[in-house]
């Protein structure tokens, strides 16, 4: 709807990754060149890790974009909780070799055998496996395994792991010492700057053609950043309801008032109630603080009973949510598995099904994160503001002082 009041050409802020619309934040830059690298070696593991919607698919999406498939044959899986045999399955279907009612040795077979072919072809194979961290034990000891096949002393086979924070912690585990050994670079995505959020939607709005109309204020990329916390899938989400909000209020400039009205209207629609921080506890929190010593026993007094208050209200995702967010990832990951067999469903319906689906899904995950990134900033400044308080409140002054 809005991108027709504006006369864009497309959606610029779709929550399916797109690798044309891929932005080189500073995070984004420096995992790339780690990307490159190890495509550069043409063996082991790189690990890429990030927090839900960090970018990490389109990241690698665009980096497949760029290579030449004649010389690299690339596949990826998205991986679901599952076995070291279904690993191996998976894989051997994503190279495109067939597994019904195969043993395990047969399939292990049949994949040392494509990638010799490879090889010999001029190819390298690389493997990408996106949600990593849902991996068994077992799954992940298989892709090391399939890494141990050579031909002439090189490796056949190169693994992209891309997971969420998580998997970091799983690859801590003694049992995956021998993987970490083969692990030759890692970058974990952060969110990104606040002076990349600009740019970051000048950017994407420009892929759509945007002639400046709406225009975007500093106080409202500011506002943007506040409530996402820098993470593009978020700022995707609140400049796409932006976006409606403009284009039904017919409104040519978007600022910090629009943007607080989405906010606060996706917040009247979550099961999980956002409570707004106070402006007085934001402005303060956004200054410099003053001196400790020249603040009187009464105001530290106050402040921590505002901190008290913040920590008090500040709510646990709901049961329901929760329940809601997993049931829409089962039904995604329900909905990928079958579609290759789905003959008699319209593919135009099937792909608006998807979109929905994972509209919803960003929406509520924006929505359980969203409270947390700015109180967890306003709490931290306010800690920090009252222990300094404290300790120069009890610091004794000297007379020479």
């Amino acid at each position: 709807m809005y991108d027709q009041f504006y006369g864009f050409e497309g959606r610029p802020f779709q929550l399916t990754p797109d690798p044309h619309f891929y932005f080189e934040s500073a995070t984004h830059r420096k995992a790339l060149s780690y990307l490159g690298y190890g495509l550069a070696q043409g063996e082991g593991f790189i690990v890429i890790t990030g927090d839900i919607g960090a970018g990490k698919t389109t990241l690698v999406g665009h980096l497949m974009a760029t290579i030449d498939p004649a010389r690299l044959t690339a596949v990826k899986i998205v991986s679901t909780q599952v076995g070291g045999d279904d690993m191996l399955r998976l894989t051997a279907q994503s190279f495109g070799l067939p597994t019904d009612d195969m043993p395990k040795a047969q399939i292990l077979r049949q994949i040392e055998a494509f990638l010799h072919g490879q090889a010999r072809a001029g190819r390298r194979s690389l493997l990408i496996v996106d949600e990593a961290q849902n991996l068994s034990v077992s799954a992940i000891e298989e892709l090391r395994m399939l890494s141990n096949f050579q031909l002439g002393g090189q490796s056949l086979l190169q693994i992209f792991l891309l997971g969420q924070p998580e998997f970091r912690d799983l690859l801590k585990s003694a049992q995956l010492e021998q993987l970490r050994q083969r692990v030759i670079a890692t970058h974990h995505l952060d969110p990104m700057q606040r002076s990349e959020i600009e740019p970051y939607i000048l950017h994407r709005l420009s892929i759509v053609g945007w002639n400046g109309d709406p225009h975007f204020t500093a106080d409202a990329f500011a506002a943007i950043y506040a409530a996402t916390g820098g993470v593009p899938r978020r700022v995707n989400v609140l400049a796409s309801r932006v976006l409606l909000l403009g284009a039904l209020d017919q409104l040519s400039e978007i600022d910090a008032d629009a943007v607080q009205a989405v906010i606060e209207d996706m917040g009247a629609d979550s099961d999980a109630t956002l409570q707004a921080v106070p402006p007085s506890v934001l402005d303060r929190a956004e200054e410099v603080p003053a001196p400790a010593a020249a603040q009187s026993t009464p105001a530290r007094e106050t402040l921590r009973a505002e901190l008290d208050a913040l920590r008090a209200r500040q709510p646990e995702p709901s049961v329901s949510l929760m329940n809601e967010i997993a049931a829409l990832r089962a039904e995604v990951e329900s909905l990928r598995v079958e579609q290759a067999t789905i003959t008699s469903v319209d593919p135009e319906a099937l792909k608006d099904c998807f979109t929905l689906i994972e509209e919803r899904l960003a929406s509520l995950e924006f929505r359980v994160g969203e409270q947390d990134t700015a109180l967890r900033r306003v709490l931290t400044l306010l800690v920090e503001w009252v222990e300094r308080e404290q300790r120069m409140g009890d610091t004794p002054h000297s007379a020479a002082a």
